[in-house]
């Protein structure tokens, strides 16, 4: 089956890539991207390997050679050797201080009528009610009010 993507490097980026081999430096997936995109390279003067003896050489899956050819292809050589940059996921935090602050002015107040403390499942239907979240679990009102202790 023929290739989808051929790698024609440039003599800049095969420059870039041995240096990157051979300083010994780099992490070892990046190294790794970078030999297999060595030994894809159409350009190369003994010309390209072919992706079962690459896979032999470099002891990686087909897959990751494939997969790299693609992202040379697809979207250049940094994202093809270095991957792509850290997504970092911001959560939101369903209890803010505002909340917090609601939180723990009602567990150190008298309970409900007809209760004689507060429970966690209370406390957190009392939060509801007062409209500052959707809805909360006791976990959440244990893990706040343990934070705070």
């Amino acid at each position: 089956m023929p290739k989808k993507y051929c790698i024609h490097l440039t003599e800049s980026e095969r420059c870039e890539l041995k240096a990157l081999v051979t300083a010994g430096k780099a992490a070892a997936p990046k190294r790794l991207r970078a030999q297999i995109l060595l030994a894809a390279d159409e350009d190369h003067p003994g010309g390209a390997m072919k992706d079962a003896e690459i896979v032999r050489a470099l002891g990686v899956s087909i897959c990751t050679v494939e997969r790299t050819r693609c992202a040379l292809a697809e979207h250049g050589l940094q994202i093809a050797v270095h991957g792509w940059p850290p997504q970092r996921k911001i959560s939101r935090r369903k209890v803010d201080g505002w909340t917090e602050a609601h939180l723990i002015a009602a567990s150190c107040s008298a309970p409900p009528e007809g209760r004689s403390r507060w429970t966690l499942k209370l406390l957190g239907d009392h939060v509801v009610a007062l409209g500052l979240v959707d809805c909360l679990s006791p976990q959440t009102v244990s893990r706040t009010l343990k934070k705070t202790s």
